[in-house]
């Protein structure tokens, strides 16, 4: 990361609260069995390639797209503290690469307060990224996550 840039100008972010108890939106977003039934926008079928879900372990996922066009994402496990934070370096090929995804959970009630940021290396690519349309996309993979935990 641009340590010369300050972090602000590069973060992307999405707030939601689910209507489902943290426990349930961890497990969604930690199990792999849970995490093939919503992760990738709308019409994106997901398959977990890889899933070693501790600090240094690494992800992969690959979705396939309507058109049949492979998606890949993967990275590696930076920061986990439980039922709070998942913090991971991430790509999103051929999109997407080189960035830092944070996730935060926060009970609220019996409901979860969930915090999505997406950390580019620079202002400009940050800027690049929402004009193609980052907050539609993020907002459909957890339009999605909000049904699943929800059912």
């Amino acid at each position: 990361m641009n340590s010369n840039e300050d972090a602000a100008n590069r973060t992307l972010s999405l707030k939601r609260t689910f209507d489902a108890p943290i426990n349930l939106v961890w497990e969604a977003w930690t199990q792999p069995e849970h995490i093939a039934q919503w992760w990738g926008p709308e019409g994106m079928k997901t398959k977990v390639v890889k899933h070693d879900f501790k600090v240094g372990g690494e992800w992969e996922y690959a979705m396939t797209m309507p058109d049949g066009n492979l998606f890949i994402a993967d990275g590696v496990y930076k920061v986990i503290v439980e039922l709070e934070k998942i913090f991971s370096s991430a790509n999103f090929k051929p999109m997407t690469e080189g960035v830092e995804i944070q996730a935060y959970f926060k009970t609220n009630g019996d409901k979860t307060d969930f915090t999505f940021s997406v950390v580019h290396p620079t202002a400009a690519y940050c800027k690049q990224q929402e004009e193609m349309g980052f907050m539609n996309g993020w907002a459909s993979v957890f339009n999605r996550l909000e049904k699943f935990v929800s059912t």
